[in-house]
């Protein structure tokens, strides 16, 4: 099965599961401590990918206002996986993370093996983390962090070969995550989305513009004590992963 447990759509599961079987993500140029020198298990490489991923400096601002819950090592790992594993996410391509926080998925893509990554985010304290994170895991020059507001601000995203995006749910903000969607229709290329389980309206909005929408998986994901029913504990819901692509 995909390394994304309890998938949704058992079609997808079965033909991302086959993906992984036939052909785990391996990329020969990505650096060492990733694939390792005698080609570990895929096991062994998610398990690395993760720790190095949680080792990333956070960005801990977690404004209500803007939605901001980060995507833990363990799940991006996990997610980028399942990315690679249905050829989106491939040898030097250039990937685009929308609401990129600390960096955690433009950089573990760079990790696996992508050439290039934009990060797009709008806070200017989260752009100096992934920019520094950018700089500590030695991608400074492969990565553009762009601060801009989605729906506000232009942002080209006509390079990208992928679109890979976890971005506000609409929880404090009825629909906070139409600009995102709207830039993904824009960039026209296949895109990954997390988004809330609970979600209805990811697949009619994408599939009355002519592309496919398919949901391969569901994980628990962390939320922040602010978005949690307490106010002092870190609470848990479930999210759904998306592969969007255009006609």
């Amino acid at each position: 099965m995909p390394i994304l447990s309890l998938c949704c759509n058992r079609e997808i599961s079965a033909r991302v599961f086959e993906l992984c079987r036939a052909s785990p993500p391996h990329f020969p140029n990505s650096p060492n401590w990733f694939i390792g020198v005698t080609g570990p298990s895929q096991s062994m490489r998610v398990r690395r990918l993760a720790m190095l991923l949680s080792g990333l400096e956070p960005h801990l601002s977690n404004s209500v206002e803007l939605e901001q819950y980060s995507t833990d090592g363990d799940l991006a790992a996990r997610w980028l996986t399942d990315i690679a594993a249905f050829g989106d996410l491939s040898e030097g391509c250039t990937v685009a993370d929308l609401g990129a926080g600390n960096g955690v998925l433009g950089l573990g893509a760079l990790a696996m093996g992508a050439g290039r990554a934009i990060l797009v985010e709008a806070d200017e304290a989260a752009c100096d983390v992934a920019n520094s994170n950018a700089e500590s895991m030695g991608f400074a020059d492969s990565v553009e962090v762009i601060q801009a507001t989605l729906g506000s601000d232009p942002v080209d995203l006509s390079s990208a070969d992928v679109v890979i995006s976890n971005p506000p749910w609409g929880r404090q903000t009825p629909r906070a995550d139409r600009p995102f969607l709207e830039a993904m229709i824009v960039a026209a290329t296949p895109t990954h989305l997390l988004h809330s389980a609970e979600a209805t309206h990811i697949q009619p909005l994408f599939e009355d513009v002519g592309w496919s929408a398919e949901g391969y998986g569901e994980a628990d994901f962390a939320l922040p004590a602010a978005y949690s029913h307490h106010s002092r504990q870190r609470g848990r819901t479930r999210a759904a992963f998306w592969r969007l692509a255009p006609p």
